[in-house]
Parts: C-alpha cells; sequence; structure tokens
C-alpha cells in the first residue's frame, strides 16, 4: 500500500487523517522544497468494481468462491504492480458491502461481505467514487454498512453532495466528485457544480468528475454524456470520468481537459463471464502549471478482465500482443469522431484545433448508436 495521507470531505463536515511514515523532517522542509514536491502527480483509474456477486448467483464460480479460496490479494494481483507506482488510484466501487438480504426489488443486486474491503488495500487503491445505480441495493442499511466499511480503511469516497479528497505524500490534493446520472437525470448537475465549487473554495490541486451515465452496452456516448462531459470542464473540472456502460467507449477533449466517457467493467463479480471482456487502466499525469493550473497527460493501458478467456475469474489482467493492439484499435475507433488519436503505446493526443462545442455530426451520430 502506498503511504499517502488523505482527507475525506462529507458535506460541510470534513475530518483530516494521517498515516504513518511524517516525522519532524517534513516539518523542516523549506516552502520552496515543498512547492518542487508539488509539481505533478499520476492518478490511475478503472472501472466497475463489484467485490460481490448478483443475488441470483450460486456458490461454484462466483466471485465469493474466488475470495474464499485465494483471499483479499488475489483479485488485483495482475495490475497491483501499476497501482503501486502511481500517487493515487481511484475505481468506481458498484454495489454495496452488506451482510443485509433486505434487497430493493430490481433486476440485478449486488453485494459482497463487509470483510471484502480488505480487496482495495491489498491493491493499492486509494478512493472509491460510489455514485451509481447499485448503491441502492440493499436499501438504506447495505449504503450505511458500505460507507462504515470505507470508514474502516479510511478510505475517501465521493457520491452526491459528500466529496471526496486525497492528499498524497508530495501534498497535492486531489479532490473528486460521483453521481449517478441513471437514476437522478439532470437532477445530478446541481451535485456535480456545487461539489466541485467546494473543491474549487477549498484550493483542491486537481479535480475530478466521476459520472455514471451511458447506455449500457454501447460503445458511443449519447448526446447528453458529451454535454455533461463539458458542463463539468466549464465548472472546474480537470477531468471527467464514466462509468456505467460495461464496455470501452472513447475519449474526448475540451478546452485542453480530457472526457473518458466510459472505462468499462473491471473487477466486475456481478458477471460471471460477459462477451467483452476488453477494460482498461487509465493512467493521467498532471502537471501544475502557471496559476498552478492543472496540465494533463493521459496514457491508455489495454487490459482484460480476466486473466482466462472462457470465463470471468474476477482478476483483472494487463493486455499483451494482438489483444493489446486490438483494444488500442477499438479505442482509436471509439475515439474518432473527437479528433483524438490514440497512439500504439497507449497515449493520448488532443488535436491541434480542437473543438469546444459538440458538432450536428457528431451529436446525429451518438444519437443513432
Amino acid at each position: 500500500m502506498k503511504n499517502r495521507k488523505y482527507r475525506i470531505l462529507a458535506g460541510i463536515m470534513m475530518a483530516a487523517v494521517l498515516t504513518a511514515g511524517y516525522g519532524p523532517q517534513e516539518e523542516n522542509q523549506t516552502e520552496e522544497q515543498k512547492e518542487n514536491q508539488k509539481q505533478s502527480v499520476t492518478i490511475s483509474l478503472a472501472g466497475d468494481c463489484s467485490l460481490g456477486s448478483l443475488s441470483v448467483h450460486g456458490y461454484g464460480g462466483s466471485f465469493r468462491e474466488m475470495y474464499d479460496h485465494h483471499g483479499p490479494g488475489y483479485f488485483f494481483q495482475n495490475v497491483k504492480s501499476i497501482f503501486e507506482a502511481d500517487d493515487m488510484t481511484l475505481v468506481n466501487f458498484e454495489g454495496v458491502l452488506t451482510n443485509s438480504n433486505n434487497r430493493v426489488k430490481k433486476a440485478f443486486n449486488i453485494k459482497g461481505k463487509p470483510e471484502y474491503i480488505q480487496i482495495l488495500p491489498e491493491a493499492s487503491i486509494e478512493a472509491v467514487s460510489f455514485g451509481n445505480n447499485h448503491r441502492i441495493d440493499y436499501g438504506a442499511q447495505g449504503i450505511a454498512d458500505t460507507i462504515a466499511a470505507f470508514s474502516s480503511i479510511h478510505l475517501p469516497y465521493a457520491c452526491n453532495e459528500t466529496v471526496g479528497i486525497y492528499e498524497t505524500e508530495n501534498g497535492v490534493k486531489v479532490g473528486f466528485v460521483s453521481v449517478s446520472v441513471v437514476d437522478q437525470g439532470r437532477g445530478v448537475e446541481t451535485y456535480l457544480e456545487n461539489g466541485i465549487a467546494q473543491l474549487k473554495q477549498d484550493e483542491i490541486d486537481v479535480i475530478l468528475a466521476c459520472c455514471h451515465w451511458g447506455q449500457e452496452l454501447s460503445y458511443y456516448p449519447n448526446s447528453y454524456q458529451q454535454e455533461l462531459g463539458r458542463k463539468c470542464i466549464d465548472w472546474g473540472a480537470d477531468l471527467v470520468v464514466g462509468c456505467h456502460p460495461h464496455v470501452l467507449q472513447g475519449v474526448d477533449a475540451y478546452k485542453g481537459k480530457y472526457i473518458i466517457y466510459s472505462l468499462g467493467n473491471f473487477c466486475f463479480g456481478a458477471n460471471r463471464n460477459p462477451k467483452d471482456k476488453n477494460t482498461m487502466i487509465a493512467q493521467v499525469k498532471f502537471t501544475m502549471g502557471e496559476d498552478n493550473m492543472a496540465e494533463s497527460e493521459l496514457t491508455l493501458i489495454p487490459c482484460k478482465i480476466s486473466s482466462v478467456s472462457n470465463r470471468n475469474d474476477y482478476c483483472p489482467t494487463l493486455a499483451e500482443g494482438e489483444s493489446k493492439a486490438d483494444i488500442i484499435q477499438r479505442l482509436q475507433t471509439y475515439s474518432a469522431r473527437f479528433g483524438v488519436v490514440i497512439e500504439e503505446d497507449g497515449r493520448v493526443m488532443i488535436p491541434e484545433a480542437e473543438e469546444n462545442t459538440i458538432s450536428e455530426e457528431t451529436e446525429s451520430a451518438s444519437e443513432s448508436n
């Protein structure tokens, strides 16, 4: 686990907690030395992680069985080296951790045991977005139990009016907001705008907007995803990152900042054998420029949600060879309509003459998918 200090901001109430590893030597640093340390921060982002199973799943081949047999270190073992090497890792936490059996009546209910929270620190994951349509699967008790699990390992999270803040060991403050457009539609805009404003007021260095949006199994964003992504940047977000479609979508650029429309599934216990197993880690390096403005470099790291091809073993794995090249090519296809170029090594390039509005052609194309 990376040695970091963190902060969780919930509404207007804020509590500060420091991890071990900070001694008198930090107090003796000059302000100039501290500023020099804050030049950049690298953040890894991954998609939907449901640390549990559907209520209809049997035991054989389930997430529960893998946990019982292999323990918390199993699930992210093949990508942990990437998460350990960055300054912060954030994933979308889809589902709840609870012992409650009081299911909300809906098609799919996802839950895991509260002890599964240990999977996250084992994987060097420092923060989660929690604004999604499966946080309600076991009602108020499921939400409360999951937040208690987050608190038990001092994990920053964000959802609606609760805004998360994580501070790296070099003193860079990363703030994030998280909403579910799937549940609340345009009503989420108040949470996003107010949350981003709160983070700006708190002089946060980098602001992420996490949106649970779009149409499931669609490889292209709809017009509202594009509209809302741009609004988030206009409000002050440095990066917009999306989940919910369960497949990868493309990358857009607006005012020199990125909108990642869908990260797809990642460690996804709610589906034992999805047809499309492509996923990725989006790794973004923010460099603090003049007036502490964050300039970003984005690299997409192709992965598969499973280490085997015939089923989901809930063990995300780096893609290699032809599989890696295929995912890069698909991401380029999904992103081409925005003029964004994704190079063979996964680096994302913003076009020089960037369009800051949704073209009629793009909007029409997105509505047809």
